[in-house]
């Protein structure tokens, strides 16, 4: 008998998400995970796996974790291609990929996969990935790494899929202490690194301290080649003191004896709140490289936020609950867009959320920045359901008009299926001055980060790929030298111009979204 509307409408909005992988189900997986804290050796030991595999996939949280694995790999002798979403480098010959998780291609099957820091499967906006691996991912063995707070949810995932799961614990091989005392600024020792929580509070310690200590520093907002120059600096002790941002926290494999937090607040992107027990841990355990170090120590350069931080650590490490968030696939898209008859992006996304249901521990989610580019595709009536979902998708944050400017623009030249040239918004000076100026050369790298993605979905429009690669390095190059340089904190008079913006709109940048921290 025949379904009625409703009838097929309720079967659409109930999914079995095991069943959206067809091939990784063919395959009867081993699933592994390799669990345990910060330098306890469970990626190096993974990595030794994937490289005794005749073929295999590393899934990175980061741009730049991805192509340190793809490196790792090319000097153990190990030909592989690296896949981000702004650089394709495709070996014909290899067996091998290192890739960003959200580049996971799900019909390449392979014998060994690792899935790097599972615990992100808790992410607000990137969590769906992770689960989408863990479930997804067409290896013979998938091997998960990752710390003891995502346990709980591996075991609850692999039971939903009837897989065997091999739990392997890892131990850390340096104690990690807590210091009695607070530290003082002006005593720090050599291969110290400092916390703060916003790209501000970074460039002001830099500024305070660069007088007295050569500094590196870290945040969310450089791009992955920057961020891995500092970190080179540090790790070839050309710099004493590493400042950074929880951009540390993953993946970065480091120098550093003592870890020093200046706050015990951070900025979530909602409200200022203290920080948890599994972000000091996290953070924390960057300490005490093994080989490097006895031992690695915590402390801060405050008594009350040392006291803060010394009880928090006693706590035990909060549980990572179901349900687990799942984004929505391009097939329900333009199935709900049919049942309900809209083409409005917005409308399916919110539709999904209130109202698919999933077999097993998961829950259908939106990501607030998915729904931001949404409101802003869903204006442009010439673009079809497909394109405004691969374009909502996109790198983007709308709190920098230089990259929404940027991005209407480019969404313009889709519609028009125009060819769209890479065109700068600002002139590159001998120097920064300030951390504004810095900041909209920062911007530009994320403009560049933008237009190469699109180069890769659009590439007969979006043909300038070799010229934004070029420019990223030269604009890379600046901020490199910028932040080895002395940086006003405090606004310069506007008589003393040195960029030449194309639109005054560009004076204004703000923030990256949580969205880029997937570069």
């Amino acid at each position: 008998m025949k379904e009625t509307f409703q009838q097929q409408l309720q079967t659409l909005l109930k999914c079995d998400l095991k069943q959206l992988f067809p091939l990784a189900r063919s395959m009867n997986r081993k699933l592994k995970f390799f669990v345990g804290p910060t330098n306890s050796g469970k990626t190096y030991n993974a990595m030794k796996e994937l490289k005794e595999a005749n073929s295999g996939l590393y899934l990175a949280p980061l741009r730049l974790l991805a192509l340190e694995g793809h490196e790792e790999l090319k000097e153990a002798g190990i030909e592989n291609s690296l896949i981000t979403g702004e650089e394709q480098q495709i070996n014909e010959d290899a067996a091998h990929v290192c890739s960003t998780i959200e580049m996971l291609d799900f019909n390449l099957d392979v014998d060994v996969a690792i899935i790097d820091e599972v615990q992100m499967l808790d992410d607000i906006d990137r969590g769906w990935a992770w689960v989408n691996a863990i479930i997804g991912c067409p290896a013979k063995t998938v091997i998960m790494t990752g710390s003891v707070n995502a346990l709980d949810a591996v075991k609850k995932i692999a039971s939903y899929l009837g897989e065997e799961l091999e739990i392997v614990k890892h131990k850390r091989k340096t104690p990690l202490q807590v210091m009695e005392r607070h530290t003082s600024l002006d005593n720090l020792e050599p291969a110290t690194a400092l916390i703060a929580f916003s790209r501000m509070d970074v460039l002001k310690l830099k500024q305070k301290l660069q007088k007295k200590y050569r500094v590196s520093v870290i945040y969310g907002n450089l791009s992955p080649e920057v961020r891995r120059d500092e970190a080179r600096r540090f790790r070839e002790r050309k710099s004493d003191i590493l400042i950074a941002t929880d951009a540390i926290a993953m993946g970065l494999n480091l120098p550093i004896k003592n870890i020093l937090f200046t706050t015990d607040t951070k900025f979530d992107g909602v409200s200022r709140r203290k920080i948890s027990v599994n972000e000091i841990v996290q953070i924390a355990g960057r300490a005490g490289r093994y080989k490097l170090f006895d031992a690695g120590f915590l402390g801060a350069t405050r008594r009350d936020v040392l006291s803060y931080i010394k009880e928090e650590f006693e706590q035990p490490i909060a549980t990572i609950k179901p349900p687990y968030k799942v984004k929505i696939s391009t097939e329900q898209l333009l199935e709900l867009s049919n049942h309900i008859k809209t083409k409005s992006l917005v409308k399916i996304l919110r539709f999904f959320k209130t109202n698919m249901k999933f077999d097993g521990p998961f829950i259908a989610s939106n990501i607030s920045s998915l729904i931001e580019a949404s409101t802003i595709v869903d204006k442009r009536e010439k673009l079809d359901l497909e394109a405004k979902y691969l374009l909502a998708q996109a790198p983007i944050t709308t709190k920098s008009n230089i990259i929404l400017q940027a991005y209407e623009a480019y969404i313009a030249a889709v519609i028009k299926n125009r060819v769209c040239r890479y065109k700068p918004s600002i002139t590159l000076p001998k120097k920064a001055i300030t951390q504004k100026d810095l900041l909209l050369v920062e911007d530009e790298v994320k403009k560049i980060s933008l237009y190469l993605w699109l180069s890769y979905k659009f590439p007969d429009i979006f043909v300038d790929h070799e010229k934004a690669l070029i420019l990223r390095n030269s604009f890379n190059s600046f901020i490199e030298k910028s932040l080895k340089s002395n940086l006003k904190v405090e606004r310069r008079d506007d008589k003393k111009k040195f960029f030449n913006s194309r639109n005054s709109n560009h004076k204004n940048p703000r923030r990256n979204s949580r969205r880029d921290r997937r570069r």
